[in-house]
This record gives structure tokens, sequence and C-alpha cells, in this order.
């Protein structure tokens, strides 16, 4: 027996996870949005699926500014959604079924009704927890309360200036995304410990890890110099002084070392970052450092942005793979890659990088596209209703949004005197409203999700889109999701498989091995809705089929013809057992 005999395989290195937005996912008393009790009826569906984790975005009490990410009380359920008791009898139902629950955590701020923020403001510059948020006064010689005398020039993500005056006080309140969500000041340990205390809470009551929200944007330098202005911008990039600031690994490695470390259970813990490097997480994902299990990046969902994310541009193929080859290469020996084309911020990804003009097309592509994101190096999310090939909504004017992202937006852009039809246009590519769709179960009035009135519209293709049709049809998107799961359950060279990227320079086919010292598998996808005629590497004619989209797929031959949106996956014994 090995002195050192090499440590186990986590979990979470095998598994898949689902997230369910819980205001779009199911509601159990018809008042139009989605609850628990709804998810726990649902629960069935993410079985015969497959999936491992159940994640659930933000259910605690808030005004929702923000769809709930903007909280106001981190131990307690909003009545919107339920109780505490219906959220212990979902994560019991969960565990019952064997799989778990992650919550997601909005800890770089809270909601300005949280009692932490109104003791902040309502104290004044004196009060006890004033330094629990980021308060300045205003800049020398301005008038407060003025365009131009914010603390600095940065702005929001959600449009405006990063700052909101408070009269009573005379100072300013540092809020990155809305005016409802200001930035607590991780700088103060007070703030911290708080922090801790309550995720030990969550923990105890048996929640099995957390998706942290924004979680590299926590450390600010304190300085808070002015961004640079940017010619397609108003305000101030400060993003150099907050995106993985100067205290954030101090921060996160002692989140693991008094809170993760002191669980006895095994959690996943995953970090959302925007703007993060492949350096930057390699120090947040390697193990030996103990801060967290994984991160989610955004930069192969901004390769089709232009100027800002809703000036929507085509995808360049060889762009994604650049991307993506990177991160797997980057994260090989050290870390962990999160894999995802959809979440509850981003577009549905059919219509993104697929085609979802006609039935045939729109299952195709969202297959081959599930299946290449599922066969990479890492931790696969579905998000709810990806596995249906959900796509974007048809919606035809800026009533029908929801999202305080898009309709800022909306409002600047007309104030700036944009074409109301151009701006529209590029809501309808990439607005965030385009994943809270509610989840279409079945062909019935409103999908089957409520007896009442939705909170957002329903796509109206949900009368062929929708769960109950695709589980009594063996071909279709939702089998097919199924069967990747099982091969990430059922295949180890998908865990601990080496990766290599093929055909960097093509534009139209995405090809890539996965190997281990038993096993190799070939991925080829067709991203075009035409055919693409494809060289194979050397060995690869006539091995086993593992898995595809098309019927008949026929044998593989050197050049071969991958149909359009098509996607295979070979399986061959290793070439070279050393490796």
């Amino acid at each position: 027996m090995p002195l050192n005999p090499p440590a186990p395989t986590p979990w979470w290195k095998n598994a898949v996870v689902y997230q369910i937005y819980p205001r779009s996912f199911a509601d159990s008393d018809g008042d139009g949005v989605g609850d628990l009790r709804g998810i726990t009826d649902r629960l069935d569906h993410l079985v015969r699926l497959g999936v491992d984790v159940l994640w659930l975005s933000p259910v605690y009490p808030s005004p929702h500014d923000d769809n709930g990410y903007d909280i106001s009380d981190y131990q307690d359920i909003d009545p919107l959604f339920g109780t505490l008791a219906d959220f212990d009898r979902l994560l019991a139902a969960v565990h019952a079924r064997g799989m778990r629950l992650v919550m997601d955590l909005v800890v770089n701020h809270t909601s300005d009704e949280h009692p932490w923020f109104t003791d902040s403001r309502d104290g004044g510059p004196g009060g006890p927890r004033r330094d629990w948020y980021i308060w300045r006064k205003p800049r020398p010689g301005m008038e407060p309360g003025t365009p131009g005398a914010e603390p600095n020039n940065w702005g929001s993500f959600f449009s405006g200036p990063a700052w909101t005056f408070d009269e009573a006080s005379g100072e300013y309140y540092l809020h990155l995304f809305s005016r409802k969500q200001p930035d607590l000041n991780w700088d103060n340990p007070e703030v911290r410990r708080a922090v801790h205390a309550m995720m030990r809470w969550w923990l105890e009551r048996g929640v099995d890890g957390f998706r942290m929200d924004v979680v590299n944007l926590i450390s600010k330098d304190p300085a808070l110099p002015d961004g640079i202005v940017h010619e397609s911008g108003r305000h101030g990039d400060g993003s150099p002084s907050f995106v993985c600031g100067p205290r954030v690994h101090e921060y996160v490695a002692e989140l693991h070392r008094e809170v993760f470390a002191r669980h006895p259970r095994t959690l996943l813990t995953v970090g959302e970052m925007p703007g993060v490097t492949i350096e930057e997480a390699r120090l947040f994902t390697d193990p030996a450092r103990r801060e967290l299990d994984m991160v989610f990046q955004f930069e192969h969902v901004a390769l089709d942005h232009g100027p800002s994310k809703f000036d929507a541009r085509p995808l360049k193929l060889t762009d994604l793979k650049a991307s993506l080859g990177r991160w797997q290469a980057g994260l090989a020996d050290a870390g962990w890659n999160s894999l995802y084309w959809n979440n509850h911020d981003q577009p549905r990804i059919v219509s993104r990088f697929g085609d979802d003009s006609d039935p045939v097309a729109r299952a195709r592509s969202a297959t081959m596209l599930a299946t290449v994101l599922h066969l990479h190096r890492g931790t696969p999310y579905v998000y709810q209703g990806e596995e249906l090939g959900m796509a974007n909504a048809p919606f035809a004017s800026i009533d029908d949004f929801r999202d305080i992202e898009s309709l800022n937006h909306y409002r600047e852009q007309r104030a700036l005197g944009v074409d109301e039809e151009r701006i529209l246009a590029g809501l309808r590519a990439r607005g965030r409203d385009n994943a809270r769709t509610p989840m279409q179960w079945d062909a019935t009035e409103h999908a089957g999700f409520t007896t009442g009135t939705p909170w957002i519209p329903v796509n109206p293709d949900h009368t062929h889109v929708n769960a109950e049709a695709q589980l009594a049809d063996p071909g279709s998107v939702f089998h097919h999701y199924r069967r990747l799961i099982d091969l990430r359950h059922t295949e180890p060279v998908l865990t601990d498989g080496d990766f290599r990227m093929l055909l960097p320079d093509d534009e139209r086919v995405y090809a890539f091995t996965r190997a281990d010292a038993t096993t190799e598998l070939l991925v080829l996808a067709n991203f075009t809705g035409e055919p693409a005629i494809v060289d194979l590497p050397d060995g690869w004619q006539d091995t086993g089929l593992l898995l595809a989209n098309v019927p008949d797929p026929g044998p593989l031959t050197s050049p071969h013809t991958l149909r359009p949106w098509e996607a295979r996956v070979h399986r061959r014994p290793a070439q070279r057992p050393d490796r």
C-alpha cells in the first residue's frame, strides 16, 4: 500500500448541478409566483433528469428590487415563497431523493431595507453600524447631491452612478448594483463575523453549500480612486479597484476557515466572479489554498457583446474555442472549472449560440450545445428549462420586461435619444428576463406553471416545447440531457481525463478529446446550420459511437460530413496507456 494514497475525488467533480429560479419554477398556490412547495412538488423531474445538486436562487425576505438578490433578512424565507417550515420540507425531500441543496448567498451587498443598513444610515456618521457599509463625503467644493459631487466617478452595473446621497447625514453610500443594494464594508471584522455566523446557521439547518454571488467584489481599494471613462460610457470603470480587490483572498480563506472547514460534511462552494482571470481563479480554487471549490467566470458569455451587453454581435466560434480552451488548460493542474451556458442572468443559449427558428434546428442545436459543454473538464450546471431547449421570449414592448437592469438601460438610452426599437432589440437578445419566463411544464394555459396570472408572461412556444411532451419522446432534448448526465456519472475520463482542443482555427466545427490511462473520447460538434466536413485525427475511423444527437448517425469516416448542428461522441481504448 502506498505511503501517501491519493486523496479521494470530491463528490462534486462528477456531479451535475441544476439551478432553480424559484419565482419562475412552479407555483403551488395560484398567486402567479413560484414558491418552495411548488419546487417540492416537482422534484421528481430532477430525479428523472439525474442531477445531483439543486442550486436555489435567493428565497430570503426581500423588497425584490432585484428579484431577491437584495436581501433584507438572511435567516428567514420571504412569504412570497413560503416559510422556513416549507424550506425544511423541501430540504428533507431533496435529501430523501439522494440529492443535495446549495443556497445562493449574496453578501457583497444587502437590501437597503436590511436592519444592518437602516442602523447604518439612521445612526449617522457616529453610529455603531455606520462602518458596516461604505460611506463617503461629497467631493470637496461640490454641492452635495448634485451630479459630479459623488465621492468618485464609478458607474453602477445597473446604470447611473454607483453612489446615492443621504440627505440626513450629508454623505453618500456605495452600491455597485441598484441604489437599493448598498455594498457591505468587508474591511470591518464585525461584518465578516456576522456573515460567518449566518452561513453556519444555514449549514446547521442542513444545506450542502453555497453559490456566492459576485464574491470577488467584496474587497475594495480603500482609496476608492476614480475609474477610467471609456469612450462608450458616461461613468468611470471602477473595476480595477474592486474586482479581486486587495484583501479578497484573505476574506475568502477566512470564510473557508471559519465556516466551511468547521463543517463535518463535504460541501460545494462556488464563487460567481465577474472579471476574474485564469490566474486569479487558480488561486481561488487550488485545493491547497483552502478557499473555494470552483468559480463562475464570464469570459465566454461576453464574446458576443459589443460596447455593452445589449449591443449583440455574432459569435466567432474560434473565439469561443480559444476562451474555453484557455480555461481548460489554465485549471488543468490546480483548481476546477464550472461549466455553464445558462443561468438567471443570461439569455437562453439555444437562441444565442444555436437556432430556435424551427423545431428540428432548435432541438439539434440545443443538444449539440449541451454535448460540447458537458464533456469539458469541470462541473456542469443546468439552468431550469435548458434541458427542454427553452428559448428567448418574444417581448413585444418595454411593458413586458420586469428586470431592473433592462428597465434602467431602457430609460437611460431613451433619455439619450436612442431609437426605441433598437433598444428593445438589444433587450430581447440579451435581457435577463429571457431566463426568467416561467418553466414550461405542459401545453395548457400558463404552461402548467400557475393557475393564476404569472408574474411575467409565459413564452407562447410552450404549446409545443414543454416537459410533458419531451418526457414522452425518447429523442427529445430532455432525454439527451439525461444521457449526458449519465455519462458524467459513469465515465471516469470525464472527471479525471486530459482535455485537448482540436481544430482551433475552424469556424464551423468544435472538436476535442478527453483521455485518461484507459479511455479516449472524441467530441465533434457542428456549430452551424449547414453540413460541415471535418478531417479526423488518426485512428478514430469506425470507432465506437458513445452518443449522438441525430437519428441514424452512421459510422465515422475521414473526412466526415457532420449534419447541421450535429454532435457525436466516440470512444476507444487509450492509445497511450502511460499518459
